[in-house]
Parts: C-alpha cells; sequence; structure tokens
C-alpha cells in the first residue's frame, strides 16, 4: 500500500504548475490510492478523472480524450500491459506506468509495449508530479533535448520531424512509441557523438537515471531491431564501451 501525503509547492519549489491545465486519467483499483493521487494532483492544477480498471477506457477517452494516463499494473480483468498494449494500437497518449519495485521484468514489458515512462512504488508524490511534468514538456516540444533544434532536419538517409515526432528512414516511416522517437531522434542530433546512459536520460527525459533503470538499454536494444532488420553488429546505434551509445547515419 502506497501512503501519500498532500504536499503542495510552496515558494522555491523547483515542481511548477502546468500553464494549460493538463488532463490526467488514473486508471488503479485501489480506490484509497486513487483518490490520494487524484487529490494531489488537482492540487498542483491537473484536471483529473479515476477508474477502477481499463475495460471502459476506449469510451471514456472517445468522450474525454486526457494528455496523460497513469496507469497501474496490477488491475483485475486485464493488467496493465495488456491495456497499454491495446491502447498503443489506437491513441498515442503518453502512458506513465506504476509498478512495484524490484519488478524489472515488468518495467521492461512496460517499455517495450509503449509506456513512456515507469514509476516504482512507493513513490514521493512530487517525484509523480515531475515525471508528469517532465512527459508531457517533451510531448509539448519544450523539453531540453529540443534547445536549439530546428522542426526538422537530416542526417544522411534519416529524416526527422520533430513537430511531427516521426523519422524517415530513406522516406521509409519508422513507426516509433514516443519515447522512442526521442530517444533515436536524440542520437540523430547528436551523430557522431558517444552519449552515455546518463546523458540519454537527461535528454530526453530530464531526469538522472536510477541504478536498477535499464530502460535505455532496452529501448536501443528495440531500435536497433527496427534499424538493422536482421542479425549482426549494429550498423547505425553502435555500442562505444566506456563512452555510450554512438549513433551513424551512413555506415
Amino acid at each position: 500500500m502506497l501512503h501519500l501525503r498532500l504536499v503542495y509547492p510552496g515558494p522555491g519549489s523547483t515542481v511548477q504548475f502546468m500553464e494549460n491545465k493538463a488532463r490526467i486519467l488514473v486508471i488503479d483499483d485501489d480506490l484509497r490510492l486513487r483518490s490520494l493521487v487524484e487529490s494531489h494532483l488537482k492540487g498542483y492544477g491537473f484536471v483529473v478523472q479515476g477508474m477502477g480498471d481499463g475495460r471502459q477506457i476506449e469510451a471514456s477517452l472517445a468522450e474525454n480524450p486526457v494528455d496523460l494516463i497513469i496507469l497501474d499494473l496490477g488491475l483485475p480483468h486485464e493488467d496493465g500491459l495488456q491495456i497499454c498494449r491495446r491502447l498503443r494500437q489506437q491513441h498515442d497518449v503518453p502512458i506513465l506506468m506504476l509498478t512495484a519495485r524490484g519488478d524489472e521484468v515488468d518495467r521492461i514489458l512496460g517499455l517495450e509495449m509503449g509506456a513512456d515512462d515507469y514509476l516504482a512504488k512507493p513513490f514521493h508524490p512530487r517525484e509523480l508530479v515531475a515525471r508528469i511534468q517532465a512527459i508531457l514538456r517533451r510531448v509539448r516540444g519544450s523539453a531540453p533535448r529540443t534547445s536549439g533544434v530546428t522542426a526538422s532536419f537530416e542526417k544522411g538517409p534519416f529524416r526527422v520531424d520533430m513537430s511531427r515526432q516521426e523519422i524517415h528512414l530513406h522516406d521509409q516511416l519508422i513507426s516509433l512509441t514516443s519515447a522512442e522517437f526521442l530517444t533515436l531522434a536524440t542520437l540523430i542530433q547528436h551523430e557522431g557523438q558517444a552519449l552515455t546512459r546518463e546523458k540519454l536520460m537527461w535528454l530526453t527525459r530530464g531526469r538522472q537515471l536510477e541504478a536498477d533503470d535499464r530502460s535505455i538499454d532496452m529501448q536501443i536494444s528495440r531500435l536497433r531491431r527496427l534499424l538493422d532488420k536482421g542479425p549482426g553488429r549494429p550498423r547505425h546505434i553502435r555500442t562505444v564501451w566506456g563512452h555510450g551509445y554512438l549513433f551513424v547515419a551512413e555506415p
């Protein structure tokens, strides 16, 4: 059980209110926890609605679109992973998954299914708000990673459209989740420069890399499969031991 103490931002707080009231959908079967999360987020200016499971999520989104979904993994009827996979077939709304601490396999699967980020329980309420705001900044194009970057740019056969969040390789659109887009776009932008996992985490998510966080590695692994389409030495995203990942547009 996660215990939350409702602490609202005071003078000097690094957590800011969103300029535009973002709409958040919280899906968790724990009514007490869900109510606390909803109350806390409303205190930061978010517009929040809650659901106990995902059975009516499509109908809910059709009637009341949201800017972000907080999705618990351990739901009745259909778990969070199945819901995430189903949503990604029709929607590109950002998803923040709540997982039990230590469930690395679930975290990895969640990211592979298309979740944008995850937060392990128990967590501090302000960390939840910070993660939400970081995701929304990325989606709205104001994350630190976009500083000084034009709306679109090309590197060899790769064409990146930041405003539409699309990447083409040889004029073919690459199917990417929003998190994968951010990682690949950042690598392309820094072509020829090795980026550590820590640097990639900061550039794409605006936060520090946690000790047990393998999300960057998992995204790199999937991106390699998408770009190389076969076994063998990675052509475009290479590992430079001790320095990080290096993007090569034209091997």
